[in-house]
């Protein structure tokens, strides 16, 4: 919610101080370091409270250099630099646009045999961190979900074609997410051309003691997969890891006669090793619901005369309280390992809800968002 801001100080005696909501302390030091052409022990920054980053605010420091130049052309006033809601949206780093294709091959009983994935899109670290691709590096944000899938598939082929475009693409909530909406809707698909149960489908197909297999039991059994439901009302399932943590997700949906879509409930188990404060995994978990819910039923970026088209939040909406499902949040930790949880659980809301949309049109969701394809209530 917090546009980016930044206050710089350039003290007489030439010492430089910053304030600013930051991701990255070190990097808003180093920039604000250089912008000023001092050393790192003429500067000091006080990281605040963030009004809002998901990734935004740990790439370039740029509200950083933009606020010190200010300072700059002011020594010895500090200086207050904010940025307006239009600039903001219009003057960022975007989630990458991607095209994925996808084949497979099944066996006569169904069973998934081979797999062949080309990923189409920008790459991020080689905008923002152009020092990790070097020799030849693959940046592991545009693959992901593919190339660590935890399915056994006796042959894979993942291609990875980066087209770094002319918009700017930056880090957001749980980078490369959108893989996850691609091969999970994608094993959807095959479960149903073999005639088998999303969710046994998923099960045959990870180890006994995947921890993804034990998230997705444990999200099947607590939304009581199988069960009947209310009349219009459908179900569909996800299974995605990332961040240190495994989640699975099952979405409950209707769609109505002229297309409106109501997401109804949302059972999402994670398994983050340890868990210390459940209340706050819970809390985060919700967030990423709304968060991601937001992006794939309204929300898009558009490119018109070599700009951004939505400027605020009358053409870039938000969800509304009316908007938000019942959230369950099952805590399944194994122990031996810390994750996170301020990602996971995004990862496969957008399979879940789409799959659901699937079990209740019977029309597969192809691209995103979901308003060029259905009305919304």
């Amino acid at each position: 919610m917090e546009p980016q801001t930044c206050t710089a100080w350039l003290k007489p005696e030439g010492f430089l101080e910053v304030w600013t909501s930051t991701q990255n302390g070190e990097a808003s030091l180093e920039t604000a370091a250089a912008t000023a052409g001092l050393p790192l022990e003429k500067v000091e920054v006080h990281k605040m409270m963030l009004g809002g980053g998901f990734g935004r605010r740990g790439g370039p420091q740029d509200f950083v250099r933009q606020g010190v130049r200010i300072a700059m052309a002011l020594p010895g006033t500090p200086v207050k630099m904010m940025w307006s809601r239009e600039e903001d949206m219009q003057h960022g780093f975007y989630r990458p646009a991607s095209m994925v294709r996808m084949k497979a091959g099944l066996d006569a009983s169904g069973k998934l045999i081979a797999m062949h994935t080309r990923i189409a899109c920008p790459s991020i670290l080689k905008v923002l961190m152009p020092q990790a691709m070097g020799n030849g590096a693959i940046d592991f944000t545009a693959v992901r979900s593919f190339t660590d899938m935890p399915y056994v598939v006796p042959h894979q082929q993942v291609d990875y074609a980066m087209r770094n475009g002319h918009v700017p693409v930056g880090f957001w909530r749980a980078p490369g997410q959108q893989n996850s909406f691609y091969r999970e809707c994608f094993i959807d698909e095959l479960a149903v051309a073999a005639g088998k149960d999303p969710v046994e489908y998923r099960r045959a197909m990870l180890k006994q003691d995947d921890r993804n297999r034990l998230v997705l039991e444990a999200a099947a059994k607590a939304a009581g997969w199988g069960t009947p439901l209310p009349q219009g009302i459908h179900r569909g399932v996800a299974v995605s890891d990332g961040f240190g943590s495994f989640a699975a997700m099952v979405a409950e949906v209707s769609v109505s006669a002229k297309g409106a879509l109501k997401v109804h409930r949302i059972v999402v188990a994670i398994d983050s090793g340890h868990v210390v404060n459940p209340d706050t995994c819970r809390a985060q978990a919700e967030g990423n619901v709304i968060y991601g819910l937001g992006t794939i039923i309204n929300q898009e970026n558009r490119v018109k005369n070599g700009r951004i088209v939505e400027s605020n939040f009358h053409d870039f909406p938000l969800p509304q309280i009316s908007d938000m499902p019942k959230v369950e949040t099952v805590l399944v930790p194994t122990g031996g390992f810390w994750g996170g949880h301020g990602e996971p659980a995004i990862l496969p809301l957008v399979p879940a809800v789409c799959n659901a949309i699937f079990a209740a049109t019977g029309k597969r969701v192809r691209s995103l968002p979901l308003k060029s394809q259905l009305s919304q209530a």
